[in-house]
């Protein structure tokens, strides 16, 4: 790795796999000056609670926090649209100064007065932290008077990393789960947690979870709703997709409630398959279940193999770059893109944890670059040393993808196209083959040279 220049103070977190003895320092906060790719507890927050359709979402802070947040997810609604609405206290000089509790206690009477949500959600921002308002005891006023549960946030921007903000999140649902009733819950039923509903991936995987005789009775947080949210502890089963997003809540269910969890993913053929088949093997005094399961994978995989095969041939050998905020993502994507022939070069995430690090170290061939909390100088430097002709990542990576002169793919939560579940994976495949196999890309300078060179193929 000496040939790759890094921050003396980035080295124990980027490492080249068989270069070195693997050892991970992770879950830190971001290096001053570094322009990390992470983003705050506040933005974490937000994520996971913006899909609750039928919520309100109001941000205490200055106007340029709601507009970082507005319309955050591609999260779609089968109903409401409250949560696409981006309300906030918008504090000033005036309101840091004599504190904002005034202004919040109005903000929540005539917001819950006009639009009658089923439940409010109050982000705490960074000044909200400095200046002490006391959000929660203000949430409790506005709750008694108005008869909906209020709820505080405490997700001040600068406490930690974006993973506290999940936490934030999972410790106001809490306060949901187990205020409703769970009378007609059927004993085959799970609750989905850490699927968003990116362009209807929550609908694709509900409809799987169903055709099996399985009941979903929420799903945390897309297309969500605050009484879905409130009976969701007669469910049987916790399902946690985003490993880092929901967990903390599915072990506050488990020990408050009993209800056990287990990891799934439904990115990619192997994984959606996999979430499909723990989840009836759970239930397998229900012999139905698990016949169903594999009716609906083989009819699944078999109307998708034949395209896949021959975009396959195309991009046979291609060399990929994958940052996303997820480390349980990155595992998925590794093995999506190993069904397309093509090898992970790049890996990377924002919010992954030292065993996240050591299954991905374990996935990955030798020569790969793993690296946690990136900046674009680390990212760029990787795909041109590692010759990348694809870039997985968000918004903030497509930049970097385009800069370098390769393809990218948006598999980031802000994305309105699902690639989730058996279809999805189709519309990966062709997303990754039509940007990687672009005639554009001979005339990029770096590229031509290469190709002039025999070291790439057009």
């Amino acid at each position: 790795m000496a040939s790759i220049p890094i921050l003396e103070e980035r080295q124990a977190q980027i490492h080249q796999k068989g270069s070195q003895p693997f050892e991970m320092d992770c879950g830190k906060h971001s290096l001053a000056g570094s322009v990390s790719q992470r983003a705050c507890v506040f933005c974490g927050s937000r994520v996971v609670l913006y899909p609750i359709a039928d919520a309100l979402h109001l941000i205490h802070g200055p106007i340029g926090c709601a507009a970082y947040t507005w319309d955050i997810r591609g999260a779609l609604s089968s109903g409401p649209e409250l949560h696409r609405m981006s309300f906030s206290t918008d504090l000033r000089e005036r309101d840091v100064i004599f504190g904002g509790e005034k202004k919040l206690a109005a903000a929540l009477d005539e917001l819950i007065d006009q639009y009658k949500p089923k439940a409010a959600f109050v982000y705490s921002t960074c000044i909200v932290g400095i200046i002490g308002d006391d959000v929660a005891a203000v949430c409790r006023q506005v709750e008694k008077a108005k008869g909906i549960p209020v709820l505080p946030v405490h997700s001040e921007g600068f406490k930690g990393t974006k993973k506290d903000g999940y936490k934030a999140a999972c410790d106001a649902m809490a306060k949901l789960v187990g205020t409703g009733a769970t009378d007609k819950i059927a004993p085959v039923s799970i609750n989905i947690l850490g699927e968003f509903n990116i362009g209807g991936e929550a609908w694709l995987i509900k409809k799987y979870y169903e055709e099996m005789g399985v009941e979903v009775v929420s799903i945390m947080t897309g297309d969500g709703r605050v009484d879905e949210i409130r009976r969701s502890h007669g469910a049987a089963l916790n399902v946690v997709q985003c490993s880092g997003a929901l967990t903390f809540l599915a072990e506050m269910m488990e020990e408050t409630y009993g209800i056990p969890y287990i990891r799934a993913s439904y990115f990619g053929i192997e994984d959606m398959a996999t979430a499909l088949y723990d989840v009836a093997a759970h239930f397998n005094d229900h012999a139905e279940v698990m016949a169903r399961t594999r009716a609906i994978v083989r009819r699944e995989v078999g109307a998708i193999m034949p395209e896949l095969e021959r975009i396959r041939k195309d991009l046979d050998g291609k060399r990929a770059a994958v940052y996303v905020g997820g480390a349980f993502k990155a595992f998925s994507l590794i093995k999506a893109l190993r069904h397309l022939g093509m090898r992970v070069v790049l890996v990377g995430s924002q919010t992954g944890n030292a065993s996240d690090y050591a299954t991905l170290q374990d996935m990955c061939e030798d020569g790969t670059v793993i690296l946690d909390d990136a900046n674009p100088l680390e990212l760029s430097k990787y795909i041109i040393e590692k010759r990348a002709d694809l870039f997985i990542g968000g918004v903030k990576e497509r930049p970097i993808a385009f800069k370098m002169g390769i393809g990218f793919c948006d598999h980031n939560h802000e994305r309105k196209m699902p690639l989730a579940g058996f279809a999805g994976m189709l519309q990966f495949a062709r997303e990754v083959h039509t940007s990687v196999t672009s005639p554009v890309w001979q005339f990029v300078p770096a590229r031509a040279a290469a190709m002039a060179a025999g070291e790439e193929t057009p």
